[in-house]
């Protein structure tokens, strides 16, 4: 993948990742909140944290000290 591409993939990750932040705390407010839909959507928001690490690390070049 070319710069561009991973650069619009990261920012669709990104707003994906906010809006499960969101998601997330709006079942926290109800009273009877599904727990499993709960722990479903912060696993798919670990996933996403972990696919942004992941291109984050292909767009930065490492540098030998």
């Amino acid at each position: 993948m070319d710069q561009r591409n991973l650069k619009q993939q990261l920012e669709t990750l990104r707003c994906e990742h906010r809006d499960l932040d969101s998601a997330i705390a709006a079942l926290f407010t109800q009273p009877n909140a599904d727990e499993l839909q709960i722990a479903r959507l912060k696993k798919r928001k670990l996933r996403l944290r972990d696919e942004i690490a992941m291109i984050e690390d292909q767009l930065i070049p490492d540098i030998i000290a």
